[in-house]
């Protein structure tokens, strides 16, 4: 963290399950220093994973809530975390067929007087609303700026863009191009989102296109807040 600026990454890294060695030059090249992880590596052994993959990034893994983490670079502490499981529907409907969905989760901590939380809301479009107003409560807790960051599954046409905006967020991306999906990007799906305070915009992310298509399936956002 630079005097007065904080550089933050959001990035849904598709379980570290497609290419590590790419993803890690993208993470390294972008030199954050808070990452917020939408689908970490989970199930079996979901710590030790976690550390694995904050390592190949040369950062420390410190908290987590479903398949949302954060990740720190050295000399940088994160205080008074919080963390939220969400209720979703169990069951959503796919073209005609029933599916199902794992728990939701948001997390978030204080990083040198500025909140920030992650969070992956789920595929059903009328649980999103739902989802989001538990995220907004958690945001609301740290009594602070916040920046708001995940992977909405939604486009900024939706319910969800809107209820952000009457929240009184700033959408950081609404130039910024489609994030989903890496290889042949045609939607906008993630967001950073600024509380009313802050001051940030979005940076270019220093990395190839094909690291960024080998890395995961999604596009990161590389965010830097004036603190």
């Amino acid at each position: 963290m630079t005097a007065g600026s904080l550089r933050v990454l959001s990035y849904n890294v598709h379980r570290w399950g497609d290419d590590r060695t790419a993803l890690a030059r993208v993470v390294r090249a972008c030199a954050p220093d808070v990452l917020l992880v939408q689908e970490a590596p989970t199930w079996f052994g979901t710590r030790r994973k976690r550390r694995a993959m904050a390592a190949t990034f040369g950062m420390r893994y410190v908290a987590a809530s479903a398949r949302n983490a954060i990740l720190v670079a050295d000399g940088i502490e994160i205080t008074g975390i919080r963390s939220r499981r969400i209720w979703r529907p169990f069951f959503r409907r796919r073209l005609n067929f029933i599916a199902t969905q794992l728990p939701g989760g948001a997390v978030g901590g204080h990083v040198g007087g500025v909140a920030v939380v992650v969070c992956h809301l789920g595929l059903h479009p009328r649980g999103r609303v739902y989802e989001l107003a538990q995220v907004l409560t958690l945001c609301r807790s740290f009594n602070a700026p916040y920046l708001l960051a995940g992977d909405l599954n939604e486009e900024p046409d939706g319910p969800i863009w809107k209820r952000l905006s009457e929240e009184g967020l700033r959408d950081l991306g609404v130039d910024a191009g489609p994030t989903f999906n890496s290889a042949t990007p045609y939607k906008r799906i993630d967001g950073a989102e600024l509380s009313a305070g802050l001051d940030g915009r979005l940076r270019h992310v220093p990395a190839t296109r094909e690291d960024l298509a080998a890395a995961s399936d999604h596009l990161p956002l590389l965010i830097e807040i004036s603190v």
